[in-house]
């Protein structure tokens, strides 16, 4: 069940390189394409705590749940108005 996980946290990633891109590319805006990246990203750190999680698949979840916070609220900080 691992591997399916492994597998599966890995295309979500690349999922979300690619739709990254996408809104990227179609928006031209930074700000949108980070804020999806950042969720595919936290998507693929639950996913892999979902098989058998050891203290660097934790702390590599956390991580990225802690980056994902910190841009969110530095990017509402810089948002004028």
């Amino acid at each position: 069940m691992t591997t399916v996980l492994d597998l599966a946290a890995l295309a979500t990633t690349a999922f979300g390189l690619v739709a990254a891109a996408v809104v990227l590319a179609s928006a031209r805006r930074l700000v949108p394409a980070l804020a999806v990246l950042l969720d595919f990203l936290t998507a693929a750190g639950l996913l892999r705590l979902a098989g058998d999680p050891d203290w660097s698949t934790i702390a590599a979840a956390a991580a990225v749940i802690a980056v994902r916070k910190l841009v969110t609220a530095g990017l509402r900080a810089s948002q004028p108005g």
